[in-house]
């Protein structure tokens, strides 16, 4: 059993310093590659059914199938800055919420915090793009390793999802704001993690589990908040896949995870932590910070405990949680992750709905797609 100091490098999972210790240093990097150690694995029974909630989700992703480059109104005119301004007349900047002086950034005033609004939206929506990709080579590999010809077939739809969730950040990047961000550090070592492991069930724990749940969660809170049209639907059509996605994992990973040891299960709960950390610390916006001049070792260790700031972090955590109870994993052995999430404030959404008994409510409705009935 590891420490929690070997799992994520230090010993107090709050330790600001230590988390901006860590930076994405190859920002001209164009290929990443990743040394991937699973077996692929064929399977000659190809009989559908075995498994009938999986093949139920088959059907219903065969049928949420969407186009992202004619059933989103691409022609809607954005305006990043008008949009970064209302949100600065509404909130302010950080320097409204905690005290800022002595910082580089203590003098700044409306058209700095204007600007730190629209390089914040290019470096969400950059990040959620290099976590598709993510999605989109773990799930080809969940179709080479997973023994189940149910569970090829549903992951088989899911890498078509994730090709148009790229696409469509990708797109929304290119034509509607003003810039790119290479990836956050954090994100690429959650993603190497999860490519590199040898075992197929922590390819669903890592990327279907974690990733997806977090992905499903952020994209919902900022559906909610914004008033911008086409991201609106863009963000809706997403969520209609990702709830499929995140009930993939737990529909699988139960039947699995009843039959591992003891060993086994601390294994997935540790790696359940390190990747919840992982996903928690990449929405530090350290990297913008960095673009715009300011050391972020000055300005986060002061907005880590804005109350406002901690809300967000823990309601990312709305879909995980939940969906890790439904697998057994808080409360396996001696409860370890039970008290990791206590220790991260995250454990009391352990009673929300999983994500398998919500799939329904995120199906997109004929209407929304403009099918004849």
């Amino acid at each position: 059993m590891a420490t929690v100091e070997e799992i994520i490098g230090r010993t107090d999972p709050n330790d600001v310093e230590a988390i901006l210790a860590i930076t994405n240093t190859d920002l001209d990097e164009q290929v990443h590659a990743v040394t991937d150690s699973a077996d692929a694995i064929y399977t000659w029974d190809y009989a559908k059914g075995h498994r009938p909630a999986l093949e139920k989700l088959y059907e219903k992703a065969k049928r949420g199938q969407w186009n992202g480059e004619t059933d989103l109104p691409w022609e809607t005119a954005v305006d990043p800055e008008a949009q970064a301004t209302a949100e600065y007349e509404l909130t302010g900047g950080f320097d409204q919420l905690v005290d800022l002086s002595g910082t580089s950034v203590e003098r700044w005033g409306r058209d700095e915090w204007i600007r730190f609004n629209v390089e914040s939206q290019n470096w969400t929506m950059s990040q959620f793009m290099h976590g598709e990709q993510g999605a989109l080579v773990c799930t080809a590999k969940i179709v080479e390793t997973v023994p189940w010809i149910d569970a090829k077939y549903y992951a088989s739809t899911q890498v078509m999802d994730e090709a148009r969730h790229v696409e469509v950040f990708a797109k929304y990047l290119d034509t509607k704001l003003t810039g790119h961000y290479p990836i956050n550090a954090h994100l690429r070592m959650l993603l190497d993690d999860i490519v590199n492991d040898s075992r197929w069930d922590m390819t669903y724990l890592g990327m279907q589990i974690m990733v997806e749940g977090l992905a499903l969660a952020a994209f919902g809170l900022i559906y909610q908040q914004t008033d911008e049209p086409l991201l609106k639907q863009l963000l809706r059509y997403v969520m209609s896949d990702e709830a499929r996605h995140v009930a993939f994992g737990v529909l699988s990973l139960k039947e699995v995870y009843g039959g591992l040891t003891a060993a086994e299960i601390r294994e997935r709960q540790e790696f359940a932590f390190e990747a919840a950390l992982r996903m928690r610390d990449r929405f530090l916006s350290q990297e913008v910070w960095e673009r715009l001049g300011v050391n972020p070792a000055e300005v986060i260790p002061r907005i880590w405990d804005n109350p406002d700031r901690q809300e967000f972090q823990h309601l990312l955590f709305t879909k995980i949680v939940p969906n890790c109870r439904k697998l057994g994993l808080l409360d396996a052995g001696d409860a370890w992750l039970r008290r990791r999430f206590e220790e991260i404030d995250v454990i009391k959404y352990e009673h929300w709905v999983d994500t398998a008994e919500e799939v329904d409510s995120f199906a997109l409705t004929r209407e929304l797609t403009g099918e004849a009935d």
